[in-house]
């Protein structure tokens, strides 16, 4: 019997990877070969969706396209075994690897001229050569974290501040995985109120639905009722607080605890954000999570995904 094959858009439900991705993976780099249909449709059968599938996973581990792509199936699955090193990345790297042609550095320039064009184009080719989850540990948290230390500073506008938030958002939101399998679990993501840097809260929702989340983004500096009342409409199994700045706020404890009084007990709350550390002990109280970086929210989200509901 003929395995059964699959059409663009099934294969990149069934690997995680977005249509364009795929398609990219394969002019560019020759990742697969799939069939054609007699109307010269792709195809994609059980080899390619697991080429694929590898392929993501050694992006996501940090490996660059263009290296493992040339590497035959047995060399991927062993590839992907390797032990992994705290921070998410293989901790040994391929013969010839070469380096990511766009740096931090380039990002941060683009984003100081306006680069509109330039700064999405750049995004696109880290999401291509890194996967999902290395764009947002290799790239784009790095570079928020840049452009919060320059605003910091005074070397950085608020109106260049934004421009990089609301560009950013535009690409993650709009790549993101929009359609998770049936009874994937849900998780809301927001800024407490007084919080009103939104990119964390953005970069949790993409990372969420690259993982398979159902991921609903609220947006910045919502009211705890609103947040609860949004989680229990989602029937979500967590919430995701970005805390930011500013980290002094009287308020914001009373926000996480009421927060918490709010939500069914069976929900967990997740904070993180360079601002998250100073209000610990609230959060703490709040039974919430506290995450240090990306990694660990990745790690956190499986956890939760493979716990009984």
């Amino acid at each position: 019997m003929d395995q059964p094959c699959h059409t663009i858009k099934m294969a990149a439900k069934l690997t995680g990877l977005s249509a364009h991705v795929i398609r990219i993976w394969e002019k560019r780099y020759g990742a697969v070969q799939p069939q054609r249909s007699h109307t010269h449709r792709r195809l994609y059968c059980a080899h390619d969706l697991e080429r694929l599938a590898l392929l993501r996973k050694a992006t996501e581990m940090g490996h660059n396209i263009g290296a493992v792509a040339r590497l035959k199936d047995e060399e991927l699955r062993e590839l992907v075994g390797q032990r992994v090193s705290p921070n998410g990345v293989a901790q040994a790297k391929l013969d010839g690897e070469q380096a990511v042609g766009v740096s931090v550095d380039d990002l941060l320039e683009r984003v100081r001229a306006f680069d509109e064009a330039g700064l999405l184009h750049a995004l696109e080719q880290l999401h291509v050569e890194l996967g999902s989850q290395g764009l947002l540990v290799h790239a784009v948290a790095p570079l928020a974290q840049r452009i919060g230390d320059e605003w910091a500073l005074g070397n950085m506008t608020a109106a260049q501040e934004h421009f990089a938030t609301a560009t950013i958002r535009e690409y993650l939101l709009s790549n993101a995985r929009q359609f998770p399998a049936q009874g994937a679990p849900s998780l809301v993501t927001a800024t407490p109120a007084g919080q009103l840097h939104e990119l964390g809260a953005v970069l949790a929702t993409f990372a969420a639905r690259s993982q398979g989340w159902n991921a609903v983004f609220l947006g910045a500096s919502l009211p705890a009722a609103e947040i609860a009342g949004a989680a229990v409409r989602s029937h979500a199994r967590a919430v995701g607080l970005s805390i930011v700045y500013p980290s002094d706020d009287p308020a914001l404890p009373v926000e996480i605890e009421q927060l918490r009084k709010t939500l069914p007990s069976s929900v967990t709350i997740l904070a993180g954000g360079r601002g998250a550390a100073a209000y610990k002990s609230a959060l703490e109280r709040a039974g919430a999570v506290l995450l240090s970086d990306l990694p660990q929210l990745f790690e956190t989200l499986s956890s939760l995904r493979s716990s009984p509901a």
